[in-house]
Order: structure tokens, then sequence, then C-alpha cells
């Protein structure tokens, strides 16, 4: 699997989200209290731009009347349908045996590991002649 470079990490603080295009797929990386995720930016139930939808949370009950809100900001809601899935795993809440969106690993990497080189520049030898340039190729 590729790796590719997405943003220095003060540039996606927690609770927020970069969208962007990697090989022609549409994808969205997002910072959830300091924890990176990748997701496909398509709903799979009409193709929607889902990362444009509302982070929510997971609303679950163990008994009749009582709610409890868990994985706040970690589920996202489609923007078309109001399909739910999980940014850290692109489960689907609504259909989770035939739905998923695919979930893409993301992390951070220091510095000078992404950009550390060695670079090489193409070098072509030039010399002047009687006040011509001349290159050698």
């Amino acid at each position: 699997m590729a790796r590719h470079v997405v943003a220095a990490v003060d540039e996606l603080p927690p609770g927020t989200r970069k969208f962007l295009e990697i090989d022609g797929r549409p994808i969205a990386v997002f910072n959830i209290k300091g924890e990176y995720f990748g997701l496909m930016n398509r709903c799979p139930h009409q193709g929607a731009a889902l990362c444009e939808g509302p982070l929510i949370g997971l609303a679950q009950s163990k008994d009749p009347g009582e709610i409890e809100y868990t994985k706040l900001g970690e589920i996202i809601r489609c923007p078309w349908h109001g399909w739910e899935f999980d940014i850290r795993t692109g489960q689907s809440y609504c259909d989770p045996r035939r739905f998923r969106v695919k979930a893409y690993p993301a992390h951070v990497e220091p510095g000078a590991s992404v950009v550390k080189g060695p670079y090489v520049a193409e070098t072509i030898p030039v010399k002047v002649e009687s006040d011509y340039v001349v290159v050698e190729l």
C-alpha cells in the first residue's frame, strides 16, 4: 500500500477533517481526539459525498427509555439519506452485514522520515565558448 503525505499535524486539529483525492479516489482524513482515520468519501447507498455529513455519536439503549450516547464525534451521517458509519472502521450501522465504507489507515510520522532525502537533482554540464552558452546532453 502506497503512503501519501496529507498534511502537517497542526493543519488538521482534533475534530476536523480534510478532503482530498488520491489516485482518483475521494478520501477524507479525520482527526478524532488526536487519532487519524481515512475514509472513502462516497456513501455505498447512493454515492453521496459521505464525509461532508455531520459527525455524531451512537445512541444505544440497554433498557427501554434509557439512551446512552457513545462514540461522540466518531460516527459520520450521510448528508443525503442519513446512513451512519463508524469513522474508525467504515462499519455501517444501517445494514452492517451488507454495507461498509472503505477505511484507510492513517497515522503520524516524524517530519524527518517523510521529507528525508536523498534527493538528487538532474544536472547538465554547461560551459561557455566564445560568448555562446553550450549545453552538453
